[in-house]
């Protein structure tokens, strides 16, 4: 599971995620990649069974762009109001619209198309294929 070694604050504030990605909105490794087109918190959990999905389909290795660094804290069961914030739970990332989620190089149109639609399953939010710009497809590997 995805998690950072060290964090500067254990309990942050949730926060507000608006506007669209500002950054990582453009591939930058491979010449296929999956860019979401919404708002939403995506859990290590989730982001670990996309990235599965991925390398079961290709035999090979999707460059995963995004990293959960961001706790959520939950009160457990049965617990009244007040005494504090809960403990830390789970990790997620905040992903806004026009990020890129996954990136795949090294393998055909085809392949990749399919691989993340399997991820793209696994993930909360609607996502779309995007494909490079100077991408030649006539260089199948």
């Amino acid at each position: 599971m995805l998690q950072p070694r060290r964090l500067k604050y254990r309990r942050p504030a949730k926060g507000v995620s608006k506007g669209v990605a500002g950054r990582g909105n453009q591939l930058a490794f491979g010449s296929f990649g999956i860019k979401s087109l919404e708002t939403k918190w995506i859990t290590a959990r989730q982001i670990e069974a996309a990235r599965v999905a991925v390398t079961r389909h290709m035999q090979r290795q999707g460059q995963i762009r995004i990293f959960p660094d961001k706790p959520i804290t939950k009160k457990p069961a049965d617990v009244r109001m007040g005494k504090g914030k809960g403990s830390p739970e789970a990790y997620v990332f905040p992903i806004t619209p026009g990020r890129i989620i996954f990136e795949v190089e090294g393998v055909s149109y085809d392949i990749a198309k399919e691989a993340l639609r399997l991820a793209a399953q696994k993930l909360p939010v609607t996502t779309k294929f995007v494909v490079r710009r100077d991408y030649d497809p006539t260089q199948n590997v």
